[in-house]
């Protein structure tokens, strides 16, 4: 996917996001948790993307874990699995001794904020590429929200949604949409 897009192979920067989604009853107490700035009740997905967009690692935890804290363990992951990565784009949720901690694994890690007074959406540079993840991933009902009993089996659904994605795009074939008309036409009975 990379080759195709015109970029080497292995990433060398990449972007950090998590988002929360609420839970499904099936999911055990014990797994979530509360985000209190977005009032969630559920789980929390933390995923690192290259600057495509393309998925390099997701951690799902219960959503009272700080982004510090999951980024951390992302961050190892990827270091290890992708070790050319050098620079990474954060959001202002992001701690002081995480970006000590990029910088113990040799990453430049800088933080992006969007400017003050700014109102209503502006895309983020930088960090647009995960949000757009996000709101690819969003288009597979079963992440909507969480329904999976244990985190292993929610990280193996995104992972599913995006080898969909990938597989969509090496193949040309667009996302069937409700939206076609040509889809949706009924065929008409002479009569």
């Amino acid at each position: 996917m990379r080759r195709r897009g015109g970029r080497n192979a292995e990433p060398s920067a990449c972007v950090i996001d998590a988002q929360s989604v609420k839970a499904s009853t099936s999911v055990p107490a014990a797994s979530q948790g509360i985000d209190a700035g977005k009032k969630i009740v559920g789980r929390r997905r933390s995923i690192i993307t290259d600057t495509l967009g393309l998925l390099l690692a997701v951690l799902v935890t219960a959503a009272g874990v700080q982004d510090s804290v999951a980024g951390a363990h992302l961050l190892e992951q990827v270091a290890t699995d992708h070790p050319s990565i050098r620079k990474v784009w954060v959001d202002g949720g992001y701690r002081k001794h995480f970006v000590e901690h990029a910088a113990t694994l040799g990453i430049d890690l800088e933080i992006t904020q969007c400017t003050p007074g700014t109102r209503g959406f502006t895309p983020i540079p930088k960090r647009w590429a995960v949000e757009r993840t996000y709101g690819w991933l969003m288009l597979h009902r079963c992440l909507v929200r969480d329904y999976e009993t244990l985190p292993a089996r929610s990280e193996a659904m995104i992972h599913r949604a995006m080898t969909d994605l990938m597989a969509r795009r090496l193949t040309g074939e667009n996302t069937t949409s409700w939206r076609d008309p040509a889809k949706t036409r009924q065929p008409q009975i002479p009569g």
